[in-house]
């Protein structure tokens, strides 16, 4: 386990990755003997560092959902990270939303939906039907995936491992909602699919059942999993169950519709 000092350390070239907008290289390499748990602490003390800075909390993310990624990752569970304020960006029907390229390092474009409740969800038995209960309502999703630590090493060309991804915020760093708000028990979660175009060519297809079988699967089990930590999910958060499709690589110019058929479109650009 790294101690404190290190992980504060770590948590400030987080910080400084974000600011500069410069990746840095993995914590992995640099010291092998980080754990899981590490991970999140060092994400936890960029978090707190984010709030010192006059950030607010608006919720969470779960990251590989799926069975290939968590392989992939050889791990067998997801990984989660905050949402924060300035992270937030609304898509309005109609329209297409400018997002600023010079806010990111690598982005990339993940499709999801949010579930954002109006009860507490409190571990470490919550349930998904406890789930369903607890959200206000489920609405499109586009997560933006960035990496401040770079994801193959620069010098080995090694891809970073998930200590590093966890460290990372799990690669958070953007959210875009919109389209239709619909409550849990008015549509068959599993089925609802989205088509993400990138410059009017079809590059992703996917339906939510790719996570996990059902998406609140993923809501209950960050809700448990952050119990030992001694938090929960709270009323008015949002929290993005997971990306059902793989993610594209975005540039500046870039133009994407996520159509997600009668849940609505989300249209933004990378400006």
């Amino acid at each position: 386990m790294l101690s404190d000092t290190l992980i504060q350390t770590l948590a400030a070239e987080l910080d400084q990755s974000e600011k500069a907008r410069k990746q840095i290289e993995h914590f992995s390499k640099r010291y092998p003997e980080i754990t899981l748990e590490d991970g999140y602490r060092i994400s936890r003390a960029w978090v707190a560092m984010q709030r010192a800075q006059g950030r607010q909390v608006i919720g969470h993310k779960i990251g590989l959902t799926s069975r290939a990624m968590q392989l992939s990752s050889q791990i067998d569970e997801p990984d989660y990270g905050t949402l924060l304020d300035n992270m937030l960006y609304i898509s309005e029907p109609g329209s297409v939303l400018d997002l600023p390229s010079e806010r990111f390092i690598a982005p990339r474009v993940e499709v999801e939906l949010a579930f954002v409740l109006k009860r507490a969800l409190v571990g470490p038995d919550v349930s998904v039907q406890e789930v369903l209960e607890s959200t206000e309502y489920v609405t499109p999703a586009i997560e933006i995936i960035d990496a401040r630590i770079e994801q193959l090493d620069r010098y080995t060309k090694v891809m970073r491992k998930v200590f590093d991804t966890i460290s990372d915020n799990a690669a958070n760093a953007g959210v875009v909602i919109g389209g239709e708000r619909v409550r849990p028990d008015s549509v068959d979660l599993p089925w609802c699919g989205a088509v993400l175009r990138q410059n009017g060519v079809v590059e992703e297809t996917g339906l939510a059942a790719g996570v996990q079988g059902h998406p609140a699967v993923g809501v209950a089990w960050l809700a448990n999993k952050l119990s030992p930590w001694g938090e929960s999910l709270q009323p008015g958060q949002i929290v993005l169950a997971g990306s059902f499709t793989r993610p594209v690589a975005a540039r500046r110019g870039d133009e994407f519709e996520a159509d997600y058929g009668s849940l609505g479109k989300l249209n933004f650009r990378f400006v």
